[in-house]
């Protein structure tokens, strides 16, 4: 289904605070806490951005990395590591490591875009967005296509998703193919290159594409101000950012602010 169809992408540009970002109240080092994603919900971010991962007990949490060492005091493999051990760690030495529930909970009018970091997180995270009633304020996103279509499967239609990685690379650089490849996701999440071969993915044949089957197009991680104008001017729906009073500014200038309901 387009996107439009999904109140989740009722914002005409989405401004999406990369794990929470940095502001005022929350310095770099605090990212993906419950700190950081309360300073950017103060700022009037509506839309966080969180990965999640699960640890060897069950439990479903907001995490970047699959180890704990480089955001954290603590060390070692999260889906090897028990919740009571997860939970000890902190990040930047200072916040504790929020559940995927607690964010939920914490912010319920906020809008999430989730990053699907393992296959095991498929059932835990349709489980806990149907317990929450949350379908409406989810996006989710996967690197790995067979995650993201078994994601699809379980959660149903009304909770959107990202183009998956196959999409991705036939919009950017098929095309050939771009007009009659079936899309499911309702969202092109990208960088402007390729991370592994640095080929470009920000290309005018995927916007167009994007915009022929009703699809977004959000670019990450943007923290540059001179990247920021350029994009806008390419015509992408939304950025990710770490920088977000340098976003807000961006967006506050070019009109595409909008403050929350």
């Amino acid at each position: 289904m387009r996107a439009d169809r999904f109140p989740y992408f009722d914002a005409r540009f989405i401004a999406f605070a990369h794990r929470g970002g940095f502001s005022p109240t929350a310095p770099p080092e605090v990212e993906n806490s419950v700190r950081a994603f309360r300073g950017a919900w103060d700022l009037g971010f509506r839309y966080l951005e969180t990965d999640v991962h699960l640890t060897a007990d069950g439990v479903l949490i907001a995490f970047h990395d699959p180890i704990l060492d480089h955001a954290t005091d603590g060390s070692g493999l999260v889906a090897t590591l028990p919740w009571r051990e997860v939970s000890q760690a902190r990040i930047g030495g200072l916040e504790p490591i929020p559940l995927f529930d607690e964010l939920l909970e914490t912010f319920p009018e906020a809008r999430f875009n989730i990053d699907l970091k393992a296959s095991a997180c498929i059932e835990p995270l349709a489980r806990s967005i149907r317990r929450h009633r949350a379908e409406e304020r989810v996006c989710v996103a996967s690197f790995s296509t067979s995650t993201l279509r078994a994601f699809r499967l379980l959660a149903g239609p009304r909770v959107a998703t990202s183009a998956s990685p196959v999409e991705i690379a036939v919009a950017a650089w098929a095309p050939g193919l771009r007009r009659y490849w079936p899309m499911a996701g309702q969202s092109f999440q990208i960088p402007v290159l390729e991370p592994r071969t640095k080929v470009p993915l920000m290309k005018s044949g995927l916007i167009r594409t994007a915009r022929r089957k009703g699809a977004r197009v959000n670019v990450w991680t943007i923290n540059e101000r001179a990247d920021m104008e350029k994009l806008i001017d390419q015509g992408v729906d939304g950025l990710f950012s770490d920088d977000l009073v340098t976003l807000k500014e961006v967006l506050v200038g070019r009109g595409l602010w909008q403050e929350r309901p």
